[in-house]
């Protein structure tokens, strides 16, 4: 009988601690979810100061990242049924009339329109960490320094953690300082907000289940 691998068996995560992925080849990561800018709603000198102020931000920067851009269909149904418990809730008779209108409305409006969210990350790497062997030296390969007792590795490993997760947080940092020059929003995602992102991602038909309504 053929077997069929789990999803997690593609996904290059190891672990995710204090809104941090550590991947499996030893890297670190962290995202960072940034706001959009209506150019449409700027003047041209105001344009050209934000097109500046971001060409600094990137030319300041002497580490790698990445723009990530999630694109999915407005996902209606919470509100619809929000609006399903008011209208049952409901005692006077128009009100409820005049809610069953409006939920038809809503519902009719966003089948016909293909009404799209956008959400914007940036994903802030840090390079892969090194294991430090007996004679002082560091390797990529794991095993060179020789066996160790599972309470000096644990102290390795916790001690390596903390000195990358203070060096990618710095890198945070000079992220977030040059995006709010450039008056973007950001906000760092914690770990129920990176669970929830891949979540979605790899399970994108999530979206179409119904939702139980009281």
């Amino acid at each position: 009988m053929e077997k069929t691998n789990a999803t997690q068996n593609f996904v290059p995560i190891a672990d995710i601690r204090d809104g941090l992925l550590t991947l499996t080849d030893g890297s670190m990561v962290a995202i960072v979810m940034a706001s959009s800018l209506n150019f449409s709603l700027k003047s041209d000198d105001e344009r050209k100061a934000i097109l500046l102020q971001f060409q600094d931000f990137l030319n300041s920067l002497d580490f790698s990242l990445q723009i990530f851009i999630e694109s999915r269909r407005l996902d209606i149904r919470p509100y619809i049924a929000l609006l399903e418990e008011r209208r049952k809730a409901q005692v006077n008779d128009l009100m409820k009339i005049q809610t069953e209108q409006y939920i038809n409305f809503i519902k009719n409006f966003t089948e016909n329109s293909s009404i799209m969210t956008k959400n914007f990350f940036i994903v802030i790497p840090h390079g892969m960490a090194l294991i430090k062997s007996k004679s002082g030296f560091s390797s990529l390969i794991p095993g060179l320094g020789g066996k160790k007792n599972e309470a000096e590795e644990k102290v390795e490993v916790e001690t390596d953690f903390e000195e990358n997760k203070s060096q990618l947080e710095q890198r945070v940092a000079i992220v977030e300082q040059g995006l709010v020059r450039c008056g973007i929003r950001v906000a760092r995602l914690g770990n129920e907000e990176v669970i929830e992102l891949f979540y979605k991602i790899f399970n994108p038909g999530e979206t179409e289940k119904p939702i139980k309504t009281a």
